[in-house]
């Protein structure tokens, strides 16, 4: 799998940079393959987020499912 990415060269000579899928989760690294390395890791996480949210999102569909409505009817009482 390829994911393109954007940098930028700071004036301190840290590269900043992002997934272009992802543009707001931005990273840093002193050099290309330390900023690359960074990039893989915020895509791994970005990934388990995913996974995690399909997984609640299945869980509440699952309980949902479980869950009955009716209608209680009252009947006046005479005190």
């Amino acid at each position: 799998m390829q994911l393109e990415y954007t940098y930028t060269k700071e004036p301190d000579g840290w590269l900043v940079g992002y997934l272009n899928l992802y543009p707001k989760h931005k990273t840093q690294g002193k050099d290309v393959p330390e900023l690359e390395h960074m990039l893989a890791d915020i895509y791994a996480i970005i990934q388990d987020e995913d996974a995690i949210l399909a997984e609640i999102a299945e869980l509440e569909r699952q309980e949902k499912a479980r869950q009955y409505t009716g209608t209680l009817e009252i009947k006046e009482v005479m005190v």
